[in-house]
């Protein structure tokens, strides 16, 4: 009888043992927008899937939309590095002035249309200039998106001069000074308060990717979608995939090394390649619904692009004002864009 007991205590002992090799480390992840959008939908759960495929089971990455562990999107840095979350997606603008030279990657017509180009460029430009700002985290991918877009309600913008007295939200500090200079009342806003401000005319529009629209309702509470002309984007939007420090430090070295594998220019690049893979589908399904789509001329892009050149030289100017040598961000910028355009 007691060796029955005792067969019985060692195979249960030996499951629960076998159960824990099999799990040593769950990581639960959070962002900020609906998981069918683009980039939970081709990088974060592909990514996480990845990482439990190499490990054999051994991580466990739980993604978690909306917010759903609680804070505001603005605040996620701070809910990363100070262990609320084992990780997530931060939009370091959500917090202007914190992290102003991530504001070089957003200026105007700074990145092409390719978001997995600008990505490349993105994470370049943070292993030089960033990586001291984002100590007390651990950066797994930073990247951006493909093209901003102008979404409004009524017809669309096809001169400089639409822009007036327009209420449009804008994602970032760049972006709002640009919208600013084009006369539009620039209102700074997360995505996740963008549909209701639409909802209840607290803005006219907005500017924001094509891979969101959908996600947003973009083809219910808008009526027009327009881009600029050329190979440039209006604007874009610097991101990091990041995890604590702590909790990263403290996986066995083997774990820490699935994660590293699965980490820099090729998640910036996976990353960004998401957008782009969400903005072709997001562009066909407002099309598909009827909305208008259109494009600015060329000699109204150029107008505009004028403008954002104003913004960039009053960027560089205050940038020197806080210490920072602004033109060699600028360069910096755009020679890694360069550097990663498709030839």
């Amino acid at each position: 009888m007691h060796l029955i007991k005792h067969a019985a205590f060692a195979a249960a002992f030996t499951m629960t043992a076998t159960s824990a090799a099999a799990q040593e480390v769950t990581l639960r992840f959070q962002h900020f927008v609906s998981p069918a959008s683009a980039n939970p939908t081709y990088f974060m759960q592909p990514w996480a899937d990845a990482i439990e495929e190499q490990s054999q089971g051994r991580i466990k990455v739980e993604l978690y939309p909306f917010m759903q562990l609680g804070g505001a999107a603005p605040n996620q840095y701070d809910l990363i590095r100070d262990g609320a979350i084992d990780g997530g997606w931060v939009i370091p603008g959500y917090q202007p002035n914190r992290f102003p030279e991530a504001e070089a990657m957003e200026l105007p017509f700074m990145t092409t249309k390719s978001g997995e180009e600008a990505s490349a460029a993105a994470w370049e430009f943070t292993q030089e200039f960033l990586m001291d700002d984002f100590a007390d985290v651990h950066v797994i991918a930073a990247h951006m998106h493909g093209p901003g877009i102008v979404h409004k309600r009524g017809a669309s913008v096809a001169t400089v001069e639409d822009f007036a007295g327009l209420k449009l939200r804008g994602p970032s500090r760049p972006a709002t000074l640009l919208l600013d200079q084009l006369g539009a009342t620039p209102i700074g806003m997360p995505v996740p308060q963008f549909p209701e401000a639409l909802s209840k005319g607290v803005v006219d529009g907005g500017v924001i990717t094509w891979e969101m629209s959908p996600s947003l309702k973009l083809n219910e509470l808008t009526d027009s979608h327009t881009d600029v002309a050329g190979d440039r984007a209006l604007y874009n939007l610097y991101f990091i995939w990041a995890m604590n420090k702590d909790v990263y430090d403290g996986m066995p070295e083997d774990l820490r090394a699935i994660i590293d594998a699965n980490s820099g220019m090729m998640a910036s690049m996976w990353a960004g390649r998401a957008h782009d893979t969400g903005d072709v589908v997001g562009h066909e399904l407002m099309a598909a619904d009827g909305n208008e789509i259109a494009e600015l001329s060329v000699a109204e892009t150029d107008r505009i692009k004028a403008l954002g050149e104003i913004v960039t030289a009053n960027w560089i100017v205050e940038m020197d004002e806080k210490g920072f040598d602004g033109a060699a961000l600028v360069d910096a910028a755009q020679g890694y864009v360069a550097g990663n355009i498709a030839q």
